[in-house]
């Protein structure tokens, strides 16, 4: 329930939730010289800039902040409660520090409690979430704290999600992604926006945070594990980061700038990327069809391969490459789409059928409809009329009932309208050029072993109407 009363929101509760923004960064960064006092007097005013500038939708609320007792995240809920912005805290309580988890807690519920602020808590139980799905703790915390306030966004009514990540964050994950190999969009870090989880304080640095909070008399707990160098982002915050930024005073700000640069150079690739999609990229049936002599000609390769499916959850890029020169019938899986060589084609498909090969479904007499897995409606005429593609006049007689739907399989025939004698339906698929996606998704309809109907393409001559049919049955067919 959305509300601009805080006071209706003051019960602790435990809940689980999701929502959506799509603001882009704006191509122009706040500056960020050495803190000062001046400067974190101006803190306020920069970010009040920052959100009515980047984040407008931000301001009209509701909102959670993700508030885990920590400097970043007490300071950015702070800066919102200054602003007089409509917001909740909600805190994750991971249960994996002990007593130091629970002070955490106390911390952010004590702050709800001073700010007349809705407050929402979520135990989770990491450890054994971790060991049951097979990641490391880090991930598991970071999979169970999205899903939470997708969660609880739904259920309570707020629009965004505020995570504290900063101008530090944003350059560990660079050098994080750098270290294992990566593109632009690794080197761009942290995103300002994903759906509904909005990160305001982007362009501000730890040091600027740490100022700001001290000259406000913020309170906040530290975190023990953040001192320990076994993980890696905190090798890299700990170890690496101080000595980049003796090599220049304004080391942070220049890979911020630089990031800035990166995002409207992914911009502009996004665009062109699009449109190169509009000229190679043919649907039909929620499939894709991509003409391969277009696709080769496009120099470098490799890097429009990449931009034209990525986002369809492709890694093996030496897979993808070596498809466009395969034999027929090769193919690609990622965890969603299958990519497929057929002739002078590529095409693209979901790699997740809703149904499984073998199954099949009835018809019996006086059925009407069938809704799943494709739309056939069955109808009684007084008189025959113009078949198509789409639908078909049988003679009623013929059939045997209940009638079938099933895939096809090798050494199925039938006899094509209109032709004598009989056609396997592997050299009629040849003849239709159709290609391995779609001979895989072609539904027959039968009566017992007989076909009736190659659904949407050929009807069997053994059950057309004739002058001596009585009874005449319509089959019509909805894509």
């Amino acid at each position: 329930m959305k509300t601009s009363s805080f006071a209706k929101h003051r019960a602790a509760r435990h809940k689980d939730q999701r929502g959506h923004l799509g603001t882009r960064f704006p191509s122009t960064q706040i500056k960020m010289p050495s803190p000062n006092l001046v400067y974190i007097c101006s803190v306020l005013a920069q970010f009040k800039e920052h959100l009515r500038a980047v984040f407008p939708r931000v301001l009209e609320g509701p909102f959670l902040v993700a508030c885990s007792g920590g400097l970043d995240s007490v300071v950015l809920a702070r800066l919102c409660r200054d602003m007089g912005l409509n917001f909740a805290l909600a805190h994750c309580n991971f249960q994996l520090r002990g007593g130091d988890s629970d002070a955490d807690e106390a911390l952010v519920r004590d702050l709800a409690h001073q700010w007349e602020r809705p407050f929402f808590v979520k135990h989770f139980k990491t450890r054994s979430y971790a060991k049951k799905s097979g990641q490391s703790i880090q991930m598991a915390a970071r999979e169970l704290r999205y899903q939470w306030f997708a969660s609880l966004m739904e259920a309570e009514g707020y629009d965004h999600t505020l995570t504290a990540h900063h101008a530090d964050d944003t350059l560990e994950t660079m050098l994080i992604n750098l270290s294992r190999g990566t593109g632009i969009q690794g080197l761009m870090g942290i995103p300002p926006v994903n759906g509904a989880i909005v990160r305001p304080l982007l362009p501000f640095s730890r040091d600027t945070l740490a100022h700001y909070a001290k000259g406000h008399k913020v309170v906040w707990r530290e975190d023990a594990s953040n001192a320990e160098t076994k993980y890696l982002r905190n090798k890299i915050r700990l170890q690496i980061v101080p000595l980049l930024k003796q090599l220049h005073p304004t080391f942070l700000e220049n890979v911020t700038r630089t990031q800035n640069h990166l995002r409207q150079t992914e911009a502009l690739t996004e665009a062109y990327t699009r449109q190169l999609k509009e000229r190679l990229f043919h649907g039909a049936k929620g499939r894709i069809e991509v003409d391969l002599e277009a696709l080769k000609a496009l120099e470098p390769r490799d890097t429009h391969l990449h931009a034209l499916f990525r986002d369809y959850g492709f890694t093996d890029w030496e897979a993808v490459t070596a498809l466009l020169d395969a034999t027929s019938g090769k193919r690609v899986r990622s965890g969603t789409h299958l990519l497929l060589k057929d002739r002078d084609a590529l095409y693209l498909d979901r790699a997740n059928k809703d149904v499984p090969d073998d199954a099949h479904y009835s018809i019996a007499q006086g059925n009407t409809h069938l809704e799943h897995p494709v739309r056939l409606t069955i109808a009684t005429e007084k008189e025959l009329k113009v078949a198509s593609k789409n639908i078909i006049y049988v003679d009623k007689s013929a059939l045997k009932f209940p009638l079938r739907l099933r895939k096809w399989k090798n050494g199925d025939y039938f006899y094509p309208i209109g032709m004598k004698g009989r056609k396997k339906l592997a050299k009629f698929f040849k003849d239709e050029k159709m290609n391995l996606f779609e001979k895989e998704d072609q539904w027959l309809l039968c009566s017992e072993s007989d076909i009736v109907w190659v659904v949407g393409r050929r009807m069997d001559e053994r059950f057309k109407v004739k002058e001596s049919t009585e009874d005449i049955i319509s089959i019509a067919y909805t894509e």
